[in-house]
């Protein structure tokens, strides 16, 4: 068997079991934790801090994002950037739209050092830069999400996968794909969560009894299209476990399961 085929065989092996009990219950306890903050079953409150002062240098700079001008801290909702990227893709303003999304998947993280706005700002002066965006976009619109991935992968010097999924899952709320699930976010971390349930999945089946075939699969980047499908794939139908199993809201967004794994931890004999 090759590592491929081993890959595909842990894939099948996750899609058939989805979230093992520990995760369940884990993200369980979440849900009793963070139910009123999220009571439309969406995480669309979710809110991120962000330090404007040190964005000086970015433009264009989206109009509900606080002016760069003033000083202190500022916080920023999912649900805020979702209406500020679908203005700017209504008047087709594919960077403001990055942006947006950008210092929301930033933060204040890696902004004291000036590693935050230097790499937005050496994006944003990549001449095909606008052309990739658009051609995302429009994948987006046309076919489906894992061709919008594709649409981006390794085609704009600095933007990742961890940062282009983010403008995926903003654009994809304002504008849903032609075909199959919504895009979702896949960073290192959430690529975390999932190496540790299919290092599980891989132990238990036999399949991948050292765990270095979902090491090589869930690394901590550069994801292929057809994994970040297989992303999509398992958290959608994962999403409909949870709400069908009377400790999470009936109803919620896929999106919110993966706010969820994003803040939760596990262990495996829990």
């Amino acid at each position: 068997m090759s590592r491929q085929d081993r890959a595909d065989a842990v894939d099948r092996e996750m899609a058939a079991r989805l979230l093992p009990g520990p995760v369940v219950r884990a993200l369980g306890r979440w849900w009793e934790v963070n139910a009123s903050a999220y009571a439309d079953g969406t995480p669309g409150a979710h809110t991120v801090r962000y330090t404007p002062g040190r964005w000086a240098q970015i433009s264009p700079w989206p109009s509900m994002l606080a002016p760069t001008s003033g000083g202190g801290d500022a916080v920023v909702s999912r649900a805020e950037v979702v209406s500020a990227v679908a203005d700017a893709l209504q008047r087709e303003a594919f960077r403001e739209a990055l942006v947006a999304a950008y210092v929301w998947g930033k933060g204040k993280r890696g902004t004291p050092g000036g590693s935050g706005p230097a790499t937005l700002h050496q994006i944003l002066a990549f001449d095909g830069l606008d052309a990739a965006l658009a051609a995302a976009v429009t994948a987006l619109r046309e076919h489906g999400s894992p061709q919008a991935y594709a649409a981006l992968h390794r085609r704009v010097p600095g933007l990742g996968p961890s940062f282009f999924t983010k403008f995926l899952y903003f654009t994809g709320i304002a504008i849903p794909p032609a075909h199959g699930p919504r895009p979702l976010i896949l960073d290192r971390v959430l690529s975390k969560r999932l190496r540790q349930m299919a290092t599980a999945v891989g132990r238990e089946s036999g399949h991948d009894r050292d765990g270095s075939v979902a090491a090589w699969v869930w690394a901590d980047g550069n994801w292929t299209p057809h994994r970040y499908q297989v992303y999509l794939s398992f958290m959608h139908a994962a999403a409909e476990l949870l709400a069908a199993g009377g400790n999470w809201p009936p109803g919620a967004t896929p999106d919110l399961l993966e706010c969820a794994l994003f803040t939760t931890v596990w262990e495996t004999s829990d």
